[in-house]
This record gives structure tokens, C-alpha cells and sequence, in this order.
């Protein structure tokens, strides 16, 4: 098994409380693909590291690598033009009632192949690797037929195969009603069908759905979530982006991993949330895309300690983005987090989103994914825009 040594680093942990923020010198040491300690820089290495090989980190700050907790990475096709609609004076509802939005891209990612979908998702995820990221959640959803929802899934674990990065597959088939389709009919004929075949074939981590008056409503969204508790997969949903549908307190009520974007969530979805230990996942970037006014109530959230993340919403339609630095910027600008806020949003925060526990954080025995940065202090992972400062990554306890 392979040991290292990082010598001379800043260590940022990210474990719970203000200590878990703040850099203090320390020596890492890795063993295989975890970390096997965390030392003050004059405590003597232990057996079997002291003739490991070492790297001088010359002072650099150390975070637990990056995650990306909601993403829609595969797809086909572009919408800039709809972009340009809505800078025009389309609403977001708008676009959708036209025949635009999702269905457009739905069209685009049905007549794309395998190979098609994979190199635009490969290269959105390299943006998002040289910024330190070593999680990636991805998800269906511009299929809403059996066949195109499989084959991004299938596209998503293929990511994971070309490119050093983990990835973790949503099924998101009730993402949008299929043109001339009744919703009802959809979510018992198509949706649930290919969920269940997508656990057959073992591409599913987690079910997700979208709540909202231009896709499905909570009764739908139950019965999605019904089959995926049968399958024995976890859920989470795009709730409360638009109106507030109650999504919010039905995901929470099913013991749900997250509940996403959250603009027009009220008290009652953030009790449920607070009880259930949901997470709620910040999208800064379709709230800056969609030109929207109504702010996430990140403060009764942090007041009701619900944990918060921060994500891309990488999608064609309302985040065209591949850059979880400028997402953590977006949320500090724009919704008021703190720079602690949306780190602990890009790292801790986002590993429970996703049901993960063996990551997000530095501590003894969680996987050596870190990111070694070109920065001071952890705020300025925050403050910068449009610069990534990665010197490098290590991805399970590899540098790369």
C-alpha cells in the first residue's frame, strides 16, 4: 500500500465549528486511498512513514477537495437562443409554455448518441475537475422516455471511468411533462417503468423529481418517490423554485438527502427540512441566469440549523456554468453566504447532500481527496472570480 507524506501545508478540515475553518499548520500523512493521520509539524511520523515519500506543500492551504452536489452534465444540443428570449422579456414559464426549456432540450439529447453526450459531459467535467473537484453528482432527465433516460445514465458512469472523479447518478424522470403527454400517465407508464429498469442495470444512486406548477405536482412526485423507496434508493428534489408547492416538507417527510434551490421555501418546509437533517442545496446560478428577485431564506435556514450546500445546477437552460468556485461567489454575493458558508457548502455540506460519509472533510480514516490551493486563506476560494487557484488535487490519495 502506498504511503505519502505531505509536508508544510495550512489545513483547512472543514470538520464541525469555527477551528474546523481556520488553517493551522499540519503534516498529512496518506495511506492507500485514506488519510491515515493529521500531525502538528514537530510530531515524530509513525512506523511505515518515515522513509515514505514526502512533498514539501510550501505553505499552501489545504481543503478537502471539491463537490458538486446537483448537476445535469449530460445532455444535448444548446439554448442559447432561449437565453437570449428571456433577456429579451421571456419568463422562465414562458419559454417552458412554448414548447422551449426542458422539452428543447429533451429533443436535442433523444437524437444525440452515446458518444455525442459523453464528450460534452467529459469536458463540462473537466472545468469542474481543475477547480478541485473529485465528486460529481449527475443527473437524467432530458429524456422522459426509457431508452434516452438510460443512456445518460449510462453516459454518467462513463465519466467516472474516463476522468479521475466520482460520480453520483440521480434518476430524474420526472423532470418535465413529455410534449402532448398526460402527466399522471407519464409518471406510471414511463417514469416508474424506467427507474425501475435503470436499478436493474445498476445505474441509480438516488431518485430526484422536480416540483412545480410547469412539471409535477406533490401527489406525482410521491408516488415517484414510492417506487424508490421499494428499490431501496434515497431521494431528494428541486422544490420550492418557483412557488412553494409544499416539495420542501414531502422530500423531508421521506427522510429526503436534499431539497434544491428552495427561492419560495416557508417556515413549514424549513421545519420539516430542520427535523429531518435534509440538506438545502443553494443554486445561485439559475437565480443569476433567470434573473430571479426572490431570495432563498438562507438566513432562517441557518437560524433553524439546516445545513446548506452549493452547487453548479450545470444544465443547458437556466446554469450554464461548469464553475463551483464562481457558484460559491454567486451564494456569498447574492444570497449572503459567508465564505465559511459556501465552503463548508462545497465540501462537508455537500457530502451529506449526496448520503456521503467518507468525504467533505480531513480527518483520520475519511478518503484523501483534498485540493491544494495557491491561496492565504480559505475566503479567498470565495472572493476570487473567474480564477480557480488549484495548485494540485488528490484524488483518493493520488496526486492528479
Amino acid at each position: 500500500m502506498i504511503r505519502r507524506v505531505l509536508e508544510n501545508g495550512r489545513v483547512a478540515s472543514m470538520q464541525p465549528g469555527a477551528e474546523g475553518y481556520a488553517p493551522r499548520p499540519a503534516r498529512l500523512l496518506i495511506e492507500g486511498e485514506v488519510i491515515a493521520d493529521c500531525l502538528a509539524p514537530d510530531e515524530d511520523l509513525p512506523d511505515g512513514f518515515r522513509d515514505a515519500p514526502a512533498e514539501d506543500l510550501g505553505g499552501r492551504l489545504v481543503t478537502p477537495a471539491l463537490i458538486d452536489c446537483h448537476t445535469h452534465l449530460v445532455y444535448g444540443g444548446s439554448r442559447a437562443e432561449e437565453f437570449e428570449m428571456r433577456l429579451n422579456g421571456a419568463s422562465y414559464e414562458e419559454v417552458a409554455r412554448a414548447g422551449g426549456g426542458i422539452v428543447s432540450t429533451v429533443e436535442a439529447t433523444r437524437a444525440a448518441s452515446e458518444d455525442v453526450l459523453l464528450a460534452g459531459a467529459l469536458r463540462r467535467a473537466d472545468r469542474l475537475i481543475a477547480e478541485g473537484v473529485t465528486t460529481i453528482e449527475i443527473k437524467s432527465g432530458y429524456g422522459l422516455d426509457r431508452d434516452t433516460e438510460l443512456r445518460m445514465l449510462r453516459v454518467a458512469r462513463r465519466v467516472a471511468r474516463e476522468r479521475a472523479v466520482d460520480v453520483v447518478t440521480s434518476f430524474l424522470g420526472a423532470h418535465a411533462i413529455p410534449k402532448g403527454q398526460d402527466a399522471d400517465r407519464y409518471i406510471d407508464e414511463i417514469c416508474i417503468p424506467a427507474l425501475r429498469d435503470a436499478a436493474a442495470e445498476g445505474l441509480v444512486d438516488a431518485v430526484d423529481g422536480f416540483c412545480e406548477n410547469i412539471a409535477f405536482t406533490p401527489p406525482q412526485i410521491a408516488r415517484v418517490f414510492d417506487a424508490a423507496a421499494v428499490l431501496g434508493l434515497p431521494v431528494k428534489l428541486h422544490a420550492e423554485q418557483l412557488s412553494d408547492l409544499g416539495g420542501a416538507v414531502l422530500v423531508a417527510e421521506r427522510g429526503g438527502l436534499s431539497a434544491d434551490h428552495l427561492e419560495y421555501l416557508g417556515a413549514e418546509g424549513i421545519a420539516a427540512m430542520a427535523d429531518a437533517g435534509t440538506v438545502a442545496v443553494m443554486l445561485p446560478g439559475a437565480f443569476y441566469t433567470l434573473r430571479e428577485t426572490q431570495l432563498p431564506p438562507v438566513e432562517a435556514l441557518r437560524n433553524a440549523g439546516v445545513r446548506m450546500a452549493v452547487a453548479t445546477d450545470s444544465n443547458p437552460g437556466s446554469a450554464p456554468m461548469s464553475s463551483l468556485l464562481l457558484a460559491m461567489n454567486m451564494s456569498a454575493t447574492l444570497f449572503r453566504m459567508t465564505p465559511e458558508e459556501t465552503l463548508r457548502g462545497a465540501t462537508a455540506n455537500a457530502a451529506a447532500a449526496l448520503g456521503l460519509n467518507d468525504r467533505g472533510r480531513i480527518a483520520k480514516g475519511l478518503r484523501a481527496d483534498l485540493a491544494i490551493w495557491d491561496a492565504e486563506t480559505p475566503a479567498e476560494l470565495t472572493y476570487r472570480i473567474g480564477d480557480a487557484p488549484l495548485y494540485t488535487r488528490y484524488y483518493k490519495g493520488t496526486p492528479c
